[in-house]
């Protein structure tokens, strides 16, 4: 993708609003990059993601869905695509440059398993780079706010949990956590930015529920978004680009971190 070509209007005439918003900003931390290839794109699911993220790079696509994996076929974005666990890659190792990993690692139980063999098929001095749910997520969810105002703390308590349950969410904890998993398996993290204030994590709850329809188009018609026109996606795009232009914070529902391996 150009570099400059604005990404929120490019997910936005793809996909539905509340993921345009999210994937958007994750795209951004991947302007001015410069990681080494191989890359991974570890849980790459229909590449929708890597192809206005990660295309220059040509990655290696790796997922568990057979269906995600078509999908991405179909956008030409990886040079080889595999079916696998990622608890189990189908690699050798030292043989990425990268590994990217955007928004998959909460979703894994056990995900110290993942984070072993990531840092095994890493070359010396690769980097892994990815982005999860920090320990803020469910404590900047709009519905448990409104409830803990109304002095309703314990259905505040069992709507998190519910949100988390639906949302596939195994791991929301800070930086500090995952360093300390990172280093045990001999990556070394290198810097880390929070993002998504407490507004931009309403617009992603509640645009759940507003994007039911486009799943309905999706599994009907193969396509998120119908009329991906300026004039009818304007009004939306209006709402979502302060949120997609917030500065980094000091915290945030989510966090991008870097980490490499280290040399023995």
């Amino acid at each position: 993708m150009p570099s400059n070509e604005d990404l929120l209007w490019a997910h936005l005439r793809e996909v539905p609003a509340f993921r345009a918003l999210f994937r958007s900003v994750e795209a951004r931390f991947y302007r001015g990059l410069c990681l080494s290839g191989p890359v991974l794109d570890l849980g790459c699911g229909d590449g929708h993601f890597a192809s206005l993220a990660l295309s220059a790079l040509t990655p290696v696509g790796m997922d568990l869905s057979a269906g995600a994996l078509r999908e991405a076929v179909r956008r030409r974005v990886y040079r080889a695509v595999v079916r696998a666990d990622a608890a189990y890659l189908p690699f050798r190792s030292e043989v990425f440059g990268t590994v990217v990993s955007n928004s998959v690692l909460e979703h894994i139980p056990g995900v110290e398993a993942v984070l072993a063999e990531v840092s095994r098929v890493l070359k010396p001095g690769g980097r892994l780079v990815f982005s999860v749910p920090s320990e803020h997520f469910a404590e900047y969810l709009s519905v448990g706010r409104i409830l803990e105002r109304l002095g309703l703390g314990r259905l505040a308590a069992a709507y998190r949990r519910f949100f988390n349950r639906i949302s596939r969410h195994f791991t929301c904890e800070s930086p500090a956590w995952w360093a300390t998993r990172l280093r045990a398996v001999g990556l070394e993290p290198l810097e880390y930015r929070y993002y998504f204030s407490p507004g931009a994590v309403a617009l992603l709850e509640w645009g759940h529920l507003y994007g039911v329809p486009a799943l309905g188009f999706k599994k009907l018609l193969g396509r998120w978004v119908l009329a991906p026109w300026t004039w009818n996606l304007w009004p939306v795009e209006r709402v979502l680009r302060r949120f997609y232009l917030e500065a980094p914070a000091s915290t945030g529902a989510y966090f991008f971190m870097i980490a490499a391996k280290t040399f023995n």
